[in-house]
This record gives structure tokens, sequence and C-alpha cells, in this order.
């Protein structure tokens, strides 16, 4: 449908070749669906002088070649673009993840279901039960910030950070759950593993999830884990997906 508030959006100079179409100041799946919205309609119709846009939680980086359009001749092209805008929250494709909510594998769920007064297994039902919106990826290649997370899982992140956050964690952190692809130090708090890759080099496009995706995950037991993660790995692994509609 379309939204009469997208004339509100803001055109914010980024240097001399790119700008930010800013939707809002919230952090929150309609906000974010007008920016999915926007990078889809120029993915499907490219403005003359775009190079590549970049989808965050309530804006729209567009680069493009100052060489081809200036800003002003930018702006209005996105005007255009903004004011025919057909948003629709949801829309995005459905991608359901295995997750291992097990032993080694979720070395914070025991503290999470003590700080939310749960036991483990409500945790891992009220996680598991919801859809998520991938509203951006960043911080790391392909890491999807997903929300709206439980009020009932929602806690502030760790007071120390890890220094090595193990690849492929799920994690959870104020109204957010992810997904962190590769090692690195982390503040968010663990609660189970995924046996697929977030990101390979090698793969087109390389992130496996983007930014407007819908995603749920499915439960599985640790021999079933090192079943799917042996089958990822021989290159026989398959998500359940589907596309959205066109």
């Amino acid at each position: 449908m379309s939204d009469g508030t997208l004339a509100a959006a803001r055109y914010l100079p980024l240097g001399d070749a790119a700008l930010a179409v800013e939707f809002g100041d919230s952090i929150d799946p309609a906000t974010n669906a007008r920016v999915i919205a926007l990078a889809e309609a120029l993915r499907r119709a490219p403005v003359a002088g775009v190079t590549e846009t970049v989808p965050t939680f309530r804006s729209l980086l567009v680069h493009y070649d100052p060489l081809r359009r200036s800003h002003d001749e930018m702006v209005g092209a996105l005007r255009e673009r903004v004011a025919g805008l057909r948003v629709a929250v949801g829309q995005g494709r459905r991608v359901t993840i295995p997750a291992c909510y097990e032993g080694a594998l979720a070395p914070d769920l025991a503290e999470v279901a003590a700080l939310t007064g749960m036991t483990a297994d409500e945790v891992v039902q009220v996680h598991a039960a919801t859809e998520y919106q991938v509203y951006m990826l960043g911080f790391l290649p392909g890491f999807p910030y997903m929300g709206v997370l439980p009020e009932r899982l929602r806690l502030p992140r760790l007071s120390t950070p890890r220094v090595r956050v193990p690849p492929r964690s799920l994690a959870i952190a104020t109204a957010m759950t992810a997904i962190y692809p590769l090692e690195s130090p982390g503040g968010w708090w663990l609660i189970g593993t995924v046996p697929v890759e977030l990101f390979d080099i090698t793969a087109d496009p390389p992130a496996l999830l983007r930014a407007g995706d819908r995603v749920r995950f499915r439960a599985v037991d640790r021999p079933t884990f090192d079943a799917l993660r042996s089958a990822w790995l021989a290159g026989e692994g398959r998500l359940d997906v589907t596309e959205a509609p066109a």
C-alpha cells in the first residue's frame, strides 16, 4: 500500500558521492519496511547514476556517480521514487534456520533463563516461536540485526563483553537477536548455535541473509545439528527459503 508519510523522508548529503534517505527516528519494522521498499524499488528499476544502496535500520545509504548526477539531481530522482513507493511490512523472503540450543552451543542459556524467570526450555520455545525481520547487515560481514525480540527475553548487553564469540553463535540483546558470522569480540547473550555459514566470500551473494528477510529458528538436538553441519560443509546443506512475492 502507499504510505503518505514517506513524503517526509529526509535527504542527507554524505560527502560528494553518497546520500542517506532517512525515513524516521525509531528502529521498528514499519520504518525499516520503508527502507527495504526503496532499496527494492531501486533494484528493480535503477536510477541512473546510482552505484550501490545499503539498507540500515531507518535509512537507505545511496552511493552515486557525481559525474553523472549532482546531489540535487539525485535527490530529485529519489524524491520521485519515494513519492510513489509501495510499502508493506513483512513481504521479504521467509527463511527457516535450524539452531541448537543445547550444552556448549548455548553457553548463556541457563543464565538467560534465570534472569528472565523462565526455564531454559521456555526460553527456547519463546525465541523459536517468533518470526524476526532482518533490519540490516552490519558490524561484521553478513551479521544480521533482527527484531523484534519478545519482551520476555529482553536483557541488556553483557556488562563485560567476550573477547571471542564463536562463529555462528545465536545471540540476543535488548530488543534484537543476531547470529555472529565470524569469531569476534561481542557483548550479546549466546543462547544457541546454527550449523550454516552466514557469510561466504566465494558465494554469490556472499551473505546468507539480506535486509528484509523474515527469519524463524527451528530448534534441533545436537546429533541433528552435527549432521546438518556436516552436510553444509560438504556443500549439501539447504535452507528452507520461500521467495518474496514479486
